[in-house]
């Protein structure tokens, strides 16, 4: 059959959309975005344990005192985890999507109860929505949107909206079709049956539908970490990325506990706003004894309300709400330069990105401004920087590497020069492994290294050249497979072969601390497949230098050498993961006169 290029004509009616419609997708970001941002500032308020506490009493009311204790003990935990600014920007997210998601699904799902032949169009178009992958809807939001939390709130929007189109038509499509006849008998108007009627006895399964929606909003909440969404998404996709089951694991949990409890409240809701399920409760509580009545006490309303009102006046009188952040001396000649102005940043999590990221990232806070630094899939990187989503990177490796990425934004962005160079890339195996030297003797070798040669980032450059060239150039294309996954991922595999004196081919490139730590041997390209050694830039959107015209001059002036480089990568690594800020702080006192801003 011909080859059918339909992902050729859906990029450019994407393309079209995103030409003719920017307007429309700026307005919709915008309010998506001041949506975001009031909940989360209304959620961020508070001080912890005092929202754990409003929440508890919410708790409480709703389903009984033992709910409200454990409500409080599991909030609590995600406090002391130190994940709580992060539970409450994925509170939020899921909240701004689920009241969208609503907004647009009860109001189709009563057009489908009413309507067989809206029904009828409706289906195949949620079935579509309900089984497309997730993180494809997140390409269009990113060149839509941008990179953020926007993207991801859309995609989950997308996601979430078949159930609760459903549920709602269930609901009203599940009452008794004599109770309406004899409704319409009656003379009553179709309003008043739909709002009197239709509705209240409908409840159930539209509150089991808008549960459904909430549940589905959080499982997109990774995902949505891997456009910049923040919040416990981006701590799960940080986790995945470095290969830190101990932060995946507290970030896991912190979205396992959030989902309990949106789960269990939006189930009593359910049952509280129905006459049937109030009826159940009432005879629940009359069945129990002693001990049930006791853990499934609830206050009356009023009491709840005065105890959230008790712990809201608490929180303003113990000065909860707010905080100044800490007042740092920048380096001479930066001092306040940025008065509190906002900076964005992403990376990729390749050491040297991460190292002259955390770095600039001091630098910057030290010279007055706030920095806001998001781990991106490179695709994403360069869209975000493209879109105007991100300031800069300061990890683009040109004019190899990263060359599809220039060529496809290069006339949106500024480069501002090349801070390190030059760089190589290449395929390195351990040094106890003997007679290969080069990568044409990798040729006949499949069976040593399991056929296998362990990459990076798929969106990585390095892998691109690889796959398309490399293997080709020294007929290796069907004898190995390039393994996907992450740089942190890699070096796991490598650390796990020397251990066990195991042969094993990995990606790496110059600069590397790995060349330091173990004993590998760089394979020879005879060829010349690899291409010349990049230099690694600074790359921002445009505009940046003509909008903060000192921290690009900065920007341009910087420069570190490998000693430099690779000793602030290996602070990095001795501090531990999650500390790299504490790292570079460490290595600046070590090095004071390594960066100069002034």
């Amino acid at each position: 059959m011909p080859r059918l290029h339909l992902g050729a004509w859906v990029d450019g009616g994407v393309g079209f959309l995103q030409h003719r419609l920017s307007w429309l997708f700026d307005a919709v970001g915008s309010l998506v975005t001041g949506l975001d941002k009031g909940i989360d500032t209304a959620l961020s308020a508070p001080a912890p344990l005092l929202l754990a506490g409003i929440l508890a009493v919410t708790a409480w009311w709703l389903r009984g005192l033992l709910a409200g204790l454990l409500a409080f003990a599991g909030l609590a935990l995600v406090d002391s985890l130190g994940l709580w600014p992060e539970a409450m920007s994925t509170l939020s997210l899921v909240l701004v999507a689920t009241l969208i998601t609503l907004v647009i699904a009860v109001p189709l799902g009563l057009l489908a109860a009413r309507s067989d032949r809206t029904s009828a169009v409706l289906r195949p178009v949620l079935d579509f929505m309900q089984t497309m992958p997730a993180m494809v809807y997140l390409i269009p939001g990113v060149v839509f949107f941008g990179v953020g939390v926007v993207p991801g709130i859309i995609a989950t929007i997308i996601f979430s909206l078949p159930p609760g189109v459903r549920m709602t038509e269930l609901g009203i499509r599940q009452v008794d079709g004599e109770l309406v006849e004899a409704a319409e008998a009656f003379g009553t108007a179709p309003r008043d049956i739909l709002l009197r009627l239709q509705l209240p006895l409908a409840l159930p399964t539209i509150m089991a539908g808008v549960n459904q929606v909430i549940m589905l909003g959080l499982s997109m909440v990774v995902i949505a970490g891997m456009v910049g969404g923040g919040g416990l998404g981006g701590a799960v996709y940080r986790a995945i990325g470095n290969v830190d089951i101990g932060l995946g694991f507290e970030a896991g949990v912190s979205i396992v506990i959030l989902a309990m409890y949106l789960d269990r409240m939006t189930g009593a809701l359910g049952r509280q706003v129905s006459p049937i399920g109030r009826r159940a409760l009432a005879g629940a509580r009359s069945a129990a004894g002693a001990a049930g009545r006791l853990w499934g006490h609830r206050p009356q309303p009023v009491h709840a309300i005065t105890g959230v009102v008790v712990l809201a006046l608490a929180a303003g009188a113990l000065n909860a709400f707010g905080g100044s952040g800490e007042d740092r001396d920048g380096p001479a000649g930066a001092a306040n330069t940025g008065k509190g102005r906002t900076v964005s940043l992403g990376y990729i999590p390749w050491d040297e990105g991460i190292a002259s990221t955390f770095l600039w990232k001091e630098l910057l806070e030290r010279g007055g401004f706030k920095v806001d630094a998001r781990q991106l899939e490179a695709g994403a990187l360069y869209t975000g920087l493209a879109g105007g989503g991100i300031d800069f990177q300061t990890d683009s490796w040109l004019p190899v590497t990263h060359a599809q990425y220039w060529e496809k934004y290069g006339n949106k962005l500024e480069d501002l020069g090349s801070w390190y160079g030059p760089t190589s890339l290449e395929v390195s195996v351990p040094s106890y492994v003997k007679d290969v030297r080069s990568l044409a003797d990798l040729k006949g070798k499949s069976g040593l290294f399991k056929g296998r040669i362990i990459g990076i980032e798929p969106s990585a450059g390095e892998m691109s050249i690889l796959k398309d060239k490399v293997l080709g150039e020294y007929g290796l294309d069907g004898e190995y497979q390039v393994v996907d996954g992450s740089t942190p991922g890699m070096l796991a595999e490598l650390k796990r072969a020397y251990a066990k004196h195991e042969p094993v081919a990995v990606v790496l490139w110059s600069p590397h601390w790995a060349y330091s730590s173990y004993g590998l041997t760089k394979l020879e390209d005879p060829k010349g497949a690899w291409g010349k050694g990049d230099g690694i830039h600074t790359l921002a959107r445009k505009g940046f230098a003509r909008d903060e015209p000192e921290v690009a001059r900065w920007l341009r002036e910087f420069r570190l050498t490998e000693e430099q480089l690779t000793g602030l990568e290996a602070k990095i690594q001795q501090t531990g993961k999650g500390k790299e800020q504490e790292a570079v702080r460490a290595w600046l006192k070590e090095n004071p006169d390594a960066v100069k801003l002034g």
